[in-house]
């Protein structure tokens, strides 16, 4: 499948589907990346089922868009958009983080070339990215290059130097989106080291920079059409996410790995699929 043209509305349901593979996958392992997960699905599934153009017959696709996961440990949301999009077997996740199983908790290219790269390490996912742009368009290829990033990784000066080069080069073919979730291992981000303003910043260094409600499908669909229709300089769309989004009792716990009891994972499903409390 080429890229598809969903409405809003299909793209929320998508996200919505997101949200309960997330919370069943962490249910199972007890303890996992959920309120990343959670907050990060509209983001993801704007990206996947809306903007990216790939083949669901084809990983391998050589005009395929690609697109590389920089916080490389939000995996459960990760694989669940691949059973989604059906790039994987949905009994796939089963197995996630079990041992042997190619669902490791950082994803890897062990899973095949649905990772584009393996970024365990916070803060690269730009870098390659950028490289992989500057050869497509070298290539004169249409492939267009998305990454998300996460707003921790912002403390990695290897980004900055990623985000000077590509403002340097002009790569209009580069678009990033960053989960501006304020969470981080030791904190709220702004506790650890302040970063805004980031599009500001952004900006100086050549980019077009957008910010948005990162949780509002209609503001992340009209930025990636900005995106695209930009072709002299690559574009960043800081995406301000709730941790937790969609399930009330979580959202704003600023839990880096968080623990989920059955209890509480029956109470998340009810509450995304509308059961009152």
């Amino acid at each position: 499948m080429t890229r598809n043209s969903l409405s809003v509305a299909d793209l929320e349901e998508r996200a919505l589907a997101l949200r309960r593979r997330v919370v069943q996958m962490i249910e199972k392992i007890r303890v996992g990346y959920l309120q990343q997960g959670l907050g990060a699905a509209d983001i993801f599934a704007a990206v996947y089922f809306g903007e990216l153009r790939l083949r669901e017959d084809d990983p391998d696709w050589p005009v395929r868009d690609r697109c590389i996961l920089s916080t490389a440990h939000n995996t459960a949301l990760l694989y669940a958009t691949f059973a989604e999009r059906g790039l994987i077997a949905p009994a796939l996740l089963e197995h996630y983080t079990e041992d042997g199983s190619p669902l490791e908790v950082n994803a890897s290219e062990r899973l095949g070339s649905l990772v584009e790269a393996t970024c365990g390490s916070l803060g690269q996912g730009l870098s390659v990215a950028v490289g992989m742009a500057l050869s497509l368009r070298r290539q004169d290829h249409p492939s267009r290059v998305y990454v998300i990033l996460g707003d921790g990784e912002l403390q990695e000066g290897q980004v900055w130097e990623a985000a000077l080069s590509a403002g340097g080069h002009g790569l209009g073919n580069l678009c990033m989106v960053i989960d501006r979730n304020a969470m981080q291992v030791e904190g709220h981000t702004d506790k650890v080291v302040p970063m805004d303003p980031i599009g500001a910043k952004f900006a100086a260094f050549g980019w077009n920079a957008l910010e948005i409600d990162g949780n509002r499908m209609a503001a992340i669909v009209e930025a990636l059409d900005r995106a695209r229709g930009t072709t002299d300089r690559p574009t960043v769309i800081v995406a301000h996410t709730t941790a937790g989004a969609g399930v009330p009792f979580l959202e704003g716990q600023l839990r880096h790995v968080a623990r989920i009891t059955p209890d509480e994972a029956k109470r998340a499903m009810d509450a995304l699929n509308g059961v009152a409390a």
